[in-house]
């Protein structure tokens, strides 16, 4: 069953692939789409499409982060869904960002959680539900630590995007956890492996490119395809047609590694998250 009310969306990593298709599909449902991209261009031509607004936002800079939630709750009384979808292979190098982050933990995980928690408010004024894009890599490469969250120790790119995956369903489940009483839904999901230019524009090296690259291209899933289960979850009833805090695929409970089954890793996870942005800015600054 799922509920035929218009809602408002938020979909961050929305200018391509599965972020930009749930975008037009969910438009084309009759509800009013919010477009959240890097590429002020793509950006823009995404929503121009589909007559919705827009905001860009680079997710290496948390600044921007705090920006585009500013941005976001001017812009909308309410958020019925936020879909936390923006993300990134990046290179064999160990980048750290402007705040002090390792790039991918940051862009794919820790700006997530500031935007979440800078919009918590409405958030849970709206009972609204919060989607966290994650991905079957989490199972093959994490090694998750607490005490390396900036990937400081042995970098190596797989990795860091399987540990930034784990992160956002440990996220989700937590959110679920301290919110749900007031109202508050929460999910993610593995899209599928996905031919777009997010893959192709991967650099992460063997293993992770293997899944993008050469002849298992062929087998991929297009980013309609692809979006699939996040269009699911952001039109179903909470509770009724899913659990709140579970990680699906293909529209259906998946199984996850053992490190993201851990109830405390998922609470100390979250204490050191807000640890990390202590001192940025809220919204009422």
């Amino acid at each position: 069953m799922q509920e035929n009310t218009k809602k408002t969306i938020v979909i961050t990593g929305a200018s391509d692939g599965i972020g930009a298709a749930a975008a037009r599909r969910l438009s084309s449902a009759g509800h009013d789409v919010v477009v959240v991209g890097r590429s002020p261009e793509k950006t823009r031509s995404v929503a121009e499409s589909i007559g919705a607004r827009h905001f860009v936002a680079d997710y290496s800079d948390l600044s921007q982060v705090h920006a585009l939630a500013s941005d976001i709750a001017e812009s909308t009384d309410r958020i019925d869904v936020l879909a936390n979808n923006a993300g990134g292979i990046f290179g064999k190098g160990r980048w750290i960002t402007t705040d002090g982050h390792e790039m991918t933990f940051q862009v794919n995980y820790l700006a997530q959680f500031y935007l979440t928690r800078l919009l918590i408010d409405r958030l849970i004024s709206s009972n609204a539900t919060v989607i966290n894009t994650s991905s079957l890599v989490h199972r093959l490469f994490s090694r998750f630590s607490l005490e390396d969250l900036d990937a400081e120790n042995r970098y190596d790119p797989r990795t860091a995007y399987g540990n930034a995956k784990l992160a956002d369903l440990l996220h989700a489940q937590e959110l679920s956890r301290r919110y749900g009483h007031l109202g508050l839904t929460s999910a993610s999901f593995h899209p599928g492996v996905i031919s777009s230019n997010f893959a192709q524009e991967s650099v992460a090296g063997a293993g992770v490119d293997a899944l993008y690259r050469g002849p298992a291209q062929k087998l991929l899933s297009g980013p309609d395809q692809g979006a699939d289960t996040l269009v699911w979850l952001a039109e179903a009833a909470p509770w009724a047609d899913f659990g709140s805090g579970g990680y699906f695929a293909k529209k259906k409970p998946a199984s996850i590694a053992r490190p993201a089954q851990d109830p405390l890793t998922a609470y100390k996870l979250w204490e050191t998250s807000e640890q990390m942005i202590e001192g940025l800015p809220d919204l009422a600054s």
